[in-house]
């Protein structure tokens, strides 16, 4: 019988557990901890970003050519306020899957299981199929979209089975 892993995740932390019987709780195998997700924001961030960070940038679509609203209104855009693409917090999240992924791809190669369950908070569930290795994917056989990282083994077999008959 194939070993299967169940995956409970957050931005902040990852429970990985392994199905050895399926009468019987699910064991832990490890704790994946995400310290950036303790910290806070200011810790994290080492600039002060002010809405006009980039004024006189040239990348910024007003910047040096004139006034900034007068000049990307008629390009379509909204204004010069600076927003960065990936908020710190976004991507501290996207190291963390980076981080679950890499031990996961490592454990699979050394035969420690064949098949994944990912249960994950929805904000990070998305993050995480997004940095989760192709070879990974092929074994996920089911995803749920809640956070299941409190629950100990027996709990997270109960919430996941209660989960299944749901969906059936």
């Amino acid at each position: 019988m194939p070993t299967t892993w169940t995956i409970a995740a957050n931005a902040g932390r990852a429970r990985i557990f392994s199905d050895a019987d399926n009468k019987q709780a699910l064991q832990e195998v490890d704790d994946l901890v995400n310290p950036a997700a303790q910290q806070r924001v200011l810790d994290t961030v080492t600039d002060k970003m002010s809405p006009r960070s980039a004024h006189n940038s040239g990348h910024n679509i007003g910047g040096g050519q004139g006034g900034g609203f007068e000049h990307a209104a008629p390009a379509g855009a909204p204004g010069n306020d600076y927003q960065p693409a990936v908020t710190p917090a976004e991507h501290e999240a996207q190291k963390f899957a980076k981080d679950i992924s890499h031990y996961l791809q490592q454990a699979h190669q050394a035969g420690r299981f064949q098949q994944l369950i990912v249960a994950a908070s929805p904000e990070f569930l998305g993050v995480l199929r997004d940095k989760i290795d192709p070879q990974l994917k092929a074994l996920i056989k089911r995803e749920v979209n809640k956070d299941y990282t409190h629950s100990n083994g027996q709990e997270l077999r109960a919430q996941l089975d209660a989960h299944q008959d749901k969906s059936a």
